[in-house]
């Protein structure tokens, strides 16, 4: 690998149209960069409301490197909290949840609120009495939204709102949500963590990389279903796309609606799960339930963190430039118990600590980092589909199944926030 160059990368040539630079997966400086243009400025997704639950619940959560704790206040309003004391910078929680009135330093006894607010610390003679409590409070995240529950976060104190940086992603997070009775999602089932030498980019490339499941899955395929496979061949009806902003899904629905399969989605048939079945059809009516049923929930990576992949949604937590950790837990519907009993088991056994799906993943992300330490040739190649590529009728760009639209967007979305501000 070339050198790094003295002084900020020009990231205008290491990342190109149809190429990206080795260099951006490698070099420390380059990451140090993306978490000041990229995690600390734009909106990332932190957690769900659903984690949170009852007044003074909170959960460990975070944003980049950076603990954070996810709370609900006495009041149900949420809060972003940075886990750090703000007298001598102690992390102060150490149990990934719990339900409290206080969150106490064990350090020197400071005591906030779960709305953040310094509630008090002992010996306060030492302070004259006269210490501002108001302006000793736990540091926050500057900006906090949510959308269908979905919690983001962003340091910035200004930019887009979260709902222009969701763009056409909101309509994906509809469709998550649409598949619970009750038009709700819970995350309840509690989280695995899947550690990775790798650059967080090498995982955010693959969530809708529809090139590798028949060669890097071949096995699972074996063992499942039969149709599985033909969702990611040159055959398949499925679409790559790009959304906008960094956002990319693999779209499976024209592949589902293609197959003679009633209700195709993950199998949702009134024999399998028939409480499920008929709660979609009382409140959609049969005809929409099918509809919802058979699309499905969406393949989608909601840059730069949130990766929602049909039964179960990840979390991307960068690091190091080569250390990333995947957070994963399985998507839960409220009104639809036997539905979660089901999506608890699968995603137990495929990404689970005897799972495959993941294990086969996660050689490829180290591999490919030990590959980008080669010298030659330091470019990986982004030019699959570019002469097929179209766009759609939402004006999406769009590519077959196995084409490397999605990762040419996120590659643009890159390009772009790592430049902005920058004269031509």
């Amino acid at each position: 690998m070339t050198a790094p160059t003295v002084g900020r990368p020009d990231y205008a040539r290491l990342i190109q149209a149809d190429r990206v630079h080795g260099s951006l997966y490698t070099d420390p400086r380059i990451f140090a960069d993306e978490l000041a243009r990229i995690w600390y400025r734009t909106w990332v997704y932190v957690g769900h409301e659903s984690e949170v639950p009852e007044p003074n619940d909170y959960v460990v959560k975070n944003i980049g490197p950076q603990s954070v704790i996810m709370t609900r206040d006495r009041h149900g309003t949420v809060h972003l909290l940075l886990n750090r004391c703000s007298h001598r910078a102690n992390q102060l929680c150490e149990a990934a949840r719990g339900n409290t009135g206080a969150l106490r330093c064990q350090y020197h006894g400071w005591t906030f609120g779960t709305d953040g607010s310094l509630l008090g610390y002992p010996f306060r003679q030492g302070y004259d009495g006269n210490e501002a409590k108001a302006s000793l409070g736990l540091g926050r995240v500057t900006r906090v939204d949510s959308y269908q529950g979905f919690v983001f976060g962003s340091f910035a104190a200004d930019g887009p709102t979260l709902r222009e940086h969701l763009g056409a992603a909101t309509d994906v997070l509809d469709r998550v949500v649409r598949l619970s009775p009750e038009n709700e999602v819970r995350l309840t089932a509690g989280w695995l963590r899947h550690e990775v030498r790798a650059n967080w980019k090498m995982l955010v490339e693959n969530e809708t990389d529809g090139y590798h499941p028949q060669f890097v899955h071949a096995s699972i395929f074996e063992v499942g279903q039969s149709h599985v496979a033909a969702m990611y061949s040159e055959k398949s009806a499925a679409t790559a796309r790009d959304l906008g902003g960094g956002h990319t899904e693999h779209d499976l629905r024209p592949q589902f609606r293609a197959e003679d399969v009633p209700l195709g989605w993950f199998g949702t048939t009134v024999d399998r799960l028939p409480d499920y079945v008929r709660a979609m059809r009382e409140v959609h009516g049969d005809a929409t339930a099918r509809e919802i049923l058979v699309d499905g929930s969406p393949h989608v990576m909601i840059f730069p963190n949130l990766f929602i992949a049909e039964i179960q949604m990840f979390v991307i937590q960068p690091l190091a430039v080569d250390h990333t950790i995947q957070h994963v837990t399985p998507l839960q519907f409220k009104g639809a118990p036997d539905l979660n009993k089901r999506l608890l088991h699968q995603v137990s056994g495929s990404v689970g600590p005897a799972g495959f799906l993941l294990a086969d993943d996660s050689e490829m992300y180290e591999r490919n980092q030990r590959g980008v330490a080669s010298r030659v040739p330091e470019w990986l190649v982004l030019r699959r589909g570019l002469h097929r590529e179209r766009a759609d009728a939402e004006g999406h760009l769009a590519g077959a199944a196995t084409d490397e639209t999605t990762q040419r967007g996120i590659w643009r979305h890159i390009k772009h926030l790592m430049t902005e501000g920058e004269q031509a």
